[in-house]
């Protein structure tokens, strides 16, 4: 049994990388050699899992939190190879709506027992084409609204570091915050909407556990909607904590729809999916059922 593991040491700030040994030595408890992956840049560790796979690893497991799971999802997605979580991250979203345990060894110990015991399930993933060219898998949420704001302005941040800058990009968004117009198709029945919080999930929660989507199930083969009429600041920084307990969807201003494939289109929006930047809206994402085998 050859497992390949895809580890990010900065992941969850750095605190988990002293784990890194004793995850490599779980998953090999039952003899399989285990091979860490390493890259310096995200399109290394990408092109690195790709070709653990293309070479016949009998699974790949991803170590840290979104982003990498994100950087394993391309690899597997749609193939038969298995894939495992160890949440080391400061989100670890996927992890935690998928029901794996938040201890990184607890979970190595999950992603061992079930390659012994040869334990999969099915999940479903979410097909991203973008009109740029981009073709991407995601398997949380995708932002398109205020969120996706808050993180194009904070990526360019280059002082206060760390999660100020976060805190920074939250306050200058809201004094820029102003409604866009949406274009949406689901399942093919076209819209118009102002709108300045819009997203489309496989799972709950993004961002370390607002969830978003309360109710999506990755293994229903359809995607979870959110979009929010046109918000003053007030109201959305109101609006902003009831998303941690799912609340918000209770709220008049806030639709919630479920298709399998969503068309969306808006002028001068980058969207987010698992926390990464993917590409400039218009984008087209499919629900794709049973495209993860996962381990646990």
């Amino acid at each position: 049994m050859n497992i390949a593991l895809l580890a990010n040491p900065t992941a969850g700030k750095g605190r988990r990388a002293s784990l890194l040994p004793v995850v490599v030595e779980r998953l090999g408890a039952g003899g399989a050699a285990v091979t860490v992956l390493a890259g310096g840049s995200a399109a290394q560790v990408r092109a690195e899992a790709h070709r653990a796979v293309e070479d016949g690893c009998d699974a790949l497991v991803a170590m840290g939190g979104d982003g990498t799971v994100h950087l394993g999802l391309q690899a597997v997605a749609g193939r038969p190879v298995p894939f495992g979580i160890v949440p080391a991250g400061t989100g670890n979203d996927f992890a935690v709506r998928l029901g794996l345990p938040a201890s990184p060894v607890a979970a190595a110990g999950v992603v061992a027992d079930a390659l012994r015991d040869g334990t999969r399930r099915s999940i479903d993933l979410a097909r991203l084409e973008g009109a740029d060219g981009t073709r991407v898998w995601f398997g949380a949420v995708l932002a398109a609204g205020f969120d996706a704001f808050v993180n194009e302005r904070a990526n360019r941040i280059r002082w206060p570091r760390g999660p100020q800058r976060y805190n920074r990009a939250i306050v200058e968004e809201l004094l820029a915050l102003r409604p866009r117009r949406y274009r949406m198709s689901l399942d093919g029945i076209p819209a118009e909407f102002d709108s300045v919080l819009v997203a489309v999930g496989n799972t709950e929660s993004y961002g370390g556990g607002f969830r978003i989507l309360p109710g999506a199930d990755p293994a229903d083969g359809l995607l979870d909607v959110v979009v929010a009429e046109p918000l003053g600041r007030l109201t959305l920084m109101r609006l902003r904590p009831k998303v941690l307990k799912g609340t918000h969807v209770h709220d008049r201003r806030v639709r919630t729809m479920r298709a399998r494939t969503v068309e969306l289109a808006a002028d001068g929006v980058t969207a987010y999916a698992d926390g990464e930047r993917i590409c400039p809206l218009p984008v087209t994402i499919t629900c794709v059922p049973g495209a993860l085998t996962l381990l646990g």
